[in-house]
């Protein structure tokens, strides 16, 4: 039986092959056992989903509930300002609450629609 090979030397001999030699060996290793290379840059994918889920999320949408105690007519101007509707399509929108005033839009962009909503006297929900 031949002698096993250490770890060190199979490193030591990879490091004095030429990049096409240890092209050929990739390949050779792939058909013997039935493997691909390719493996771990697929490992790495889902690292990168879980990360931006740590985040939060990139796009959400901003939800008209309520009017609250405030007068409706500044929550209606506060509309036409954010979605740049005019002062009858927003009066609408106001009337047809709960409804989603902007969707698709940055967590950012949101509270800062969100907040001149709250200030007009409006209850608002961010998805």
């Amino acid at each position: 039986m031949a002698e096993k090979l250490t770890n060190e030397q199979i490193i030591d001999t990879l490091k004095q092959m030429s990049a096409l030699e240890l092209s050929n060996l990739v390949k050779a290793v792939e058909e013997e056992f039935g493997v691909t290379a390719a493996a771990p840059v697929a490992a790495a994918a889902p690292a990168e989903e879980e990360e931006a889920a740590k985040k939060g999320p990139s796009e959400v949408s901003l939800f008209l509930k309520g009017l609250g105690t405030a007068g409706k007519v500044a929550v209606i101007k506060a509309v036409q300002t954010i979605t740049g509707l005019g002062l009858m399509d927003a009066k609408k929108l106001v009337d047809a609450c709960p409804c989603a005033i902007k969707e698709k839009i940055s967590p950012v962009e949101a509270e800062a629609h969100g907040k001149v909503l709250k200030d007009a006297g409006a209850e608002i929900e961010i998805k």
